[in-house]
């Protein structure tokens, strides 16, 4: 029996320790404390899919920014080329003072004497004001192969930019995938790293049974270090991937992130398709061929300078020596008291008719027809390259996709094996080496599949920058 005293010092023990219990459950579950820096929530990785890696290396490339930039600014080179095509229009506002040189002119009846300028270039008066509004015009074959000019330089620049677009998407691509499939490899590792211990476990517990050599434990202890091994080289190149991706994506490289990704495997268009969008939406054959038409417009440009230019002024406003309207008539250097209409026009037509400049129009004209030259050798090239790379690309992506079902079977088989290999080891029936070498042909099946996904999405991804469909 307890003493009355005791068990009410027992209960009241009890009472405190299950009030403090209870409080601290509360604690966690209802009202949490305010949370400090140690006890912050761990933020959750971005969920990145392929399209949103594209969109968001696009906004963070520099070689994609570089293009752009360049198509953007041909774009504006060629609305300045056909601005200089129209008329020009300014304003033009003078005032000039001439000191006078201390002689007066003789005034008529009623009008005084004016002082007469130093300089017999400046009028008769010492003041002369000028407000004029002036329209030049300009007519030639020049302009007009300027315009053709930056139009080609500004389709030229719009396919670099393409081609730029594309190239980033396949680069892109590729990285997806590839630390999709480091990501994978990671876990094929682990699961390598698991079954090489619980087979050195098992092959110690058949030791200590005396049904096994102590050899196959060294050699499971072997694999088992190897697969260690393994497993930390496959997470250094899983990061390595994510970093490199990474920088793509976010403004720092560190950014935990998840990768997002469909498992059916995308289907590959039929080969007439990808010729037809080869032929229709390849940026290098629009670019080559805007280049053609650049040294067409500077053959154009070069011949012009045999041709005459007209010129056409045309000036409206005030020249005058007083700013007005309307002011005295000056005759002679002196006022004659009869109102002139200060405002008015002239105009001025000019014409520029070449005649000789020691042949160097006719050796520009020649150097414009060698640069044109040289566009038709590389448009020629161009066409042949196209038709290569995509013979080359789309036999890669066609045998990557014939070969996918191949490798999956090839990853069901090795794991068969594997299962198989072990219940007769376990049996007595096959050695340590041959489960060994199961293990590993299961994990080189798992890696063989995960690259060849990778291969095929690049094949697909080299195909994209060339028709710009997938």
């Amino acid at each position: 029996m307890i003493p009355l005293r005791r068990q009410s010092s027992f209960f009241l023990l009890g009472g405190v320790l299950a009030g403090l219990l209870s409080g601290a459950a509360i604690t966690r579950g209802q009202a949490p404390a305010p949370e400090t820096a140690a006890s912050a929530p761990v933020a959750q990785p971005v969920v990145v899919t392929l399209e949103e890696a594209i969109r968001r290396a696009q906004s963070s490339d520099p070689a994609f920014a570089g293009a752009q930039a360049t198509g953007q600014s041909a774009a504006l080179d060629r609305s300045i080329a056909r601005a200089d095509l129209l008329p020009s229009v300014r304003l033009f506002s003078q005032d000039i003072y001439t000191r006078p040189n201390g002689i007066y002119n003789e005034g008529d009846a009623g009008q005084s004497s004016a002082p007469l300028p130093s300089f017999v270039a400046n009028d008769s008066r010492p003041w002369e004001y000028m407000a004029q509004g002036v329209v030049d015009e300009k007519f030639s074959l020049a302009g007009t192969a300027a315009v053709r000019r930056a139009d080609a330089a500004a389709a030229q620049a719009a396919a670099e930019q393409e081609i730029a677009r594309r190239g980033l998407v396949a680069g892109v691509t590729t990285l997806f995938y590839a630390s999709l499939a480091a990501d994978h490899k990671v876990d094929v590792a682990k699961q390598a790293r698991q079954d090489a211990a619980d087979f050195t476990k098992l092959t110690t517990e058949r030791e200590q049974a005396r049904e096994a050599a102590h050899a196959d434990v060294v050699k499971a202890q072997l694999e088992e270090l190897q697969s260690t091994r393994e497993l930390q080289d496959a997470q250094v190149e899983a990061e390595k991937a994510r970093l490199e991706l990474g920088v793509l994506l976010f403004p720092d490289p560190r950014t935990p992130y998840m990768l997002s990704a469909q498992q059916a495997v995308p289907p590959l268009a039929s080969r007439q398709d990808i010729d037809a969008a080869a032929a229709k939406y390849n940026p290098e054959l629009a670019s080559a061929l805007a280049a053609l038409s650049a040294t067409n417009a500077d053959v154009l440009a070069a011949r012009a300078a045999y041709l005459p230019d007209f010129q056409f002024n045309l000036t409206y406003g005030i020249d005058a020596n007083q700013f007005s309207v309307n002011g005295p008539l000056i005759t002679n250097g002196t006022s004659s008291g009869i109102q002139a209409r200060n405002l008015g026009y002239s105009t001025t037509a000019t014409v520029n008719l070449p005649v000789w400049d020691w042949l160097s129009t006719e050796h520009k004209v020649k150097q414009s027809e060698i640069r044109r030259q040289a566009a038709q050798v590389a448009l020629s090239a161009t066409q042949r390259q196209v038709i290569a790379k995509l013979d080359e690309a789309y036999s890669e992506a066609a045998a990557a996709r014939d070969q996918l079902d191949s490798l999956e079977q090839s990853v069901s088989i090795a794991a068969e094996s594997l299962r198989l290999t072990k219940m007769a080891y376990q049996a007595g029936e096959s050695t340590v080496l041959e489960v060994v070498d199961a293990q590993n042909s299961y994990v080189t099946a798992e890696n063989a599949r995960e690259d060849g996904r990778v291969r095929y999405e690049t094949a697909r991804a080299e195909l994209q920058t060339i028709t710009g469909t997938m």
